[in-house]
């Protein structure tokens, strides 16, 4: 593994606080790596990015041997004509305190119904399945990423509004209940799920799809420890916001009454990923730098946590309870065929990196 030293020098009042965070390249591996789960023993459950259509939507990562194997099995990860008890185009996956890992199937790649699928890992079997009906969805919904509330027994999930062609203008906000698998869309259109029209711009060439920029709507989404506050924003755009959770699932409030009631939190670069540790300090994935950046909960000021040439594409991150790292992908997702005149760049090895947050991480988030 490659072991690197970096200094963060964070200005507090008259004094400078140094923290030296320490990242390495965790592994390195054959395909594309979206985001990133943990099973209760800290072994690496991940998917492999939809983006360049990888035959096997999941894996399980064996450190000792360096190698996958399909999550849960091969057989879920095999589309067939005869049910759909398969992943179909999987991103967006979590894992909860109970050992279950909870995996975003947006559908798409074959004609399935989108669903959060639950797979228990201490009894190695499906735990539960919740579709997401027409009614939570468009025609150009993307459902990307998510958060498993189990304090209000809600599953959250952020929706680009860029499928099939879509320009981010349908991003929305998207409740599951736990109980009832009753959902409801929120926040379509407004402020805080629209990208702003700046464009993601990786060595000085902006990022876009037959001649328009690509434009991503709500796309990083995490909870506080607590899961008193939701923290969401636009891949594209310059603010983070906040909500609090009794807020978004409160089924009285309107439309108007929810908006009024999210707070901007801070500025932001663009960005993908979003996770937090205990203390709030909140980390993103800032792809045009190659980096990971962090908010601090103090004074809202924005430092960089670590860069790396080869932190390409940095998408999901996530915290890893078992051994105390952070761990972040490097997805290439802008060297892909679609930004490239129909011709990918990207290439193996795919990196998986890990660093040592500021303070404590908050697992499942």
């Amino acid at each position: 593994m490659k072991k690197c030293m970096l200094t963060i020098g964070i200005l507090i009042g008259s004094l400078t606080y140094s923290q030296t965070v320490a990242y390495e390249i965790f592994a390195n591996v054959g395909q594309a790596v979206g985001n990133i789960a943990f099973t209760r023993q800290g072994n690496l459950v991940y998917s492999h990015h939809p983006f360049f259509n990888p035959s096997d939507r999941v894996v399980t990562y064996d450190a000792r041997t360096k190698k996958t194997a399909p999550f849960p099995n091969k057989a879920w990860n095999t589309p067939r004509e005869t049910d759909d008890h398969y992943l179909s185009n999987v991103l967006g996956i979590r894992n909860d305190e109970n050992g279950i890992i909870w995996m975003l199937d947006m559908g798409q790649r074959n004609p399935v119904t989108p669903k959060i699928v639950g797979w228990n890992t201490v009894t190695d079997a499906l735990e539960k399945m919740y579709y997401l009906p027409e009614t939570a969805l468009t025609r150009t919904s993307q459902p990307n990423d998510m958060v498993v509330d189990t304090r209000h027994g809600a599953f959250i999930i952020a929706d680009e509004g860029i499928g099939n062609g879509g320009n981010g203008s349908t991003a929305a906000l998207i409740t599951v209940d736990m109980k009832t698998g009753k959902t409801r869309r929120l926040l379509q259109g407004n402020r805080t799920t629209l990208p702003e029209n700046v464009p993601t711009v990786i060595n000085g060439i902006p990022l876009s799809v037959n001649g328009k920029n690509l434009l991503v709507g709500c796309d990083g989404i995490t909870a506080d420890e607590k899961f008193e506050w939701l923290y969401f924003a636009p891949l594209n755009g310059s603010r983070l916001y906040r909500v609090k959770l009794d807020d978004l699932l409160d089924e009285n409030l309107t439309e108007s009454e929810l908006s009024g009631r999210i707070e901007t939190y801070s500025d932001k670069p663009n960005n993908g990923g979003l996770s937090i540790d205990t203390a709030g300090n909140i980390y993103l994935t800032a792809m045009e730098s190659n980096s990971v950046k962090v908010v601090l909960a103090k004074d809202k000021s924005i430092h960089t946590v670590f860069a790396d040439r080869k932190l390409l594409w940095p998408d999901g991150v996530s915290y890893n309870a078992h051994d105390g790292y952070m761990y972040v992908s490097a997805a290439q997702v802008h060297l892909g065929a679609a930004f490239n005149n129909g011709k990918s760049k990207a290439q193996a090895p795919y990196y998986i990196f890990r660093f040592r947050p500021l303070v404590k991480g908050v697992p499942y988030r």
